[in-house]
């Protein structure tokens, strides 16, 4: 039945009096008095009741976790691929002297078909040891970064924005260098994160599948891209592979990359992203036990945030406005939250006893407060190793570090939706401190 626009206007205002919103005709309440009441699981219980009881006990609860992900909401996680075929590019003075660039074409075949994913190195360049990392996907290229003409735009399908000159839904020379300025809400401080030692390894996600907006294409085109490498996709299945997944497996072939390249760290990798992109690495971090340290920035819904919390976005909204990001069987969530056996601090506890930041944004949409309290529920697995969990201090004022520990942190900002330097002084003092941890447990000091 369709009605007219202002009987539409009036039913939203009825929902926002009420604390509820319609997105897309999904509900989305704001209103913490209508939250219903919810129990969580503990990540230190098996499905059958068995307790977790030493660290051998931990590994088969954590891949009792991964799986009931896999099936119920992210959807499998694509296989190891045949290789890693990587062609270097020349290596490039940048930055005013101080840092080296270098393209890396990488192909998943040992004849070098089919898809293939470009990255972009930025170290620095006078490093006597191998570099620590910041690892991350893209929105819009290396190249949006830097005006260095030796970063070529990213080849694949993206989405056409009036904010970043975007059209034909491709990249051209216009979004060329649009994120070095520190207004834009995508500001990547480059050269200050290259000057405290770290190397940067990026990639653009649309180069490993694209991102479409719309149920045709995301129920097509978003399948297509490194999808190509397993094969046609089984549409009786309820758990196939997603986008959210693909670009998890990306990030684990930048950290084959990593762990080949003898000037850089694989035991120092801050893996990072924003937004979907943050989902990405909190996916990535979970599954693949590689990365020492997860720093996922404003993932909202279906990223770090409790979905049993039940406010702002929601299991309808990301089913109704981005299904390729999440497998089929996680559309009966949808308005029925009540019925997860599962929840995002038990997927968060899968990083354990690895160490995760979450970097979150004070926007009601992204519910930090479900954040800080899937990583309060999670501690305890930290804790169960003789490690600092969460400092406990509380919630935290914006830009209070107080809940920021050794190996499991969270911090909370104004401001845009995007990534700032702020978020990236975080991570990196927090990694700063983990290493200097780690070195001196080991009897070495950790240089840069």
């Amino acid at each position: 039945m369709k009605i007219s626009r202002m009987a539409s206007a009036v039913l939203a205002a009825v929902l926002a009096a009420a604390g509820v919103t319609a997105c897309r005709g999904a509900c989305v309440n704001y209103d913490k008095k209508k939250m219903p009441l919810y129990t969580l699981e503990d990540p230190l219980t098996f499905v059958d009741g068995t307790k977790v009881r030493i660290p051998q006990d931990w590994e088969k609860r954590r891949a009792e976790i991964l799986e009931i992900f896999q099936r119920e909401m992210y959807g499998r996680m694509p296989p190891a691929p045949e290789a890693v075929v990587v062609e270097e590019g020349k290596e490039a003075v940048a930055f005013g002297g101080y840092a080296f660039r270098r393209q890396i074409k990488m192909w998943f075949k040992k004849d070098k078909s089919g898809p293939m994913v470009e990255w972009t190195l930025w170290r620095p360049r006078y490093a006597k040891t191998p570099s620590p990392v910041i690892l991350f996907l893209n929105y819009h290229g290396a190249y949006s970064y830097s005006p260095d003409k030796g970063i070529p735009p990213p080849r694949g399908w993206t989405r056409n924005s009036v904010e970043y000159k975007i059209s034909g839904n491709k990249f051209t020379e216009s979004t060329r260098n649009i994120h070095s300025n520190p207004e834009d809400r995508y500001f990547m401080p480059v050269q200050a994160i290259l000057a405290r030692g770290y190397a940067i390894l990026t990639a653009c996600y649309c180069d490993v599948s694209p991102d479409p907006g719309g149920k045709n294409l995301q129920d097509t085109l978003a399948y297509t891209g490194v999808f190509e490498l397993w094969g046609k996709r089984d549409k009786s299945r309820k758990d196939n592979t997603t986008a959210l997944g693909a670009w998890a497996w990306a990030l684990s072939r930048g950290m084959d990359y990593i762990e080949r390249n003898e000037k850089l760290d694989p035991k120092r990798v801050v893996l990072t992203g924003c937004s979907r992109l943050a989902k990405a690495a909190f996916i990535a971090g979970a599954f693949d036990t590689r990365f020492p340290f997860t720093a996922p920035v404003q993932t909202g819904g279906g990223g770090v945030p409790l979905q049993k919390h039940y406010f702002g976005e929601n299991a309808e909204t990301m089913n109704n406005m981005f299904r390729h990001w999440y497998c089929e069987n996680y559309r009966k969530y949808s308005r029925n939250e009540k019925a997860l056996k599962f929840d995002q601090h038990l997927f968060a506890s899968a990083i354990a006893p690895r160490a995760l930041l979450v970097c979150s944004f004070t926007e009601n949409w992204f519910d930090p407060e479900g954040e800080y309290l899937a990583l309060k529920a999670a501690s305890p697995v930290w804790e169960a190793f003789g490690l600092p969990g969460l400092p406990g201090k509380g919630y935290p004022e914006c830009f209070s570090t107080s809940e920021i520990g050794e190996r499991l942190g969270f911090v909370c900002r104004r401001e845009a939706h995007g990534i700032a330097a702020c978020d990236f002084k975080w991570m990196l003092d927090m990694a700063d401190r983990l290493w200097k941890i780690r070195a001196d447990a080991d009897g070495s000091k950790a240089k840069r």
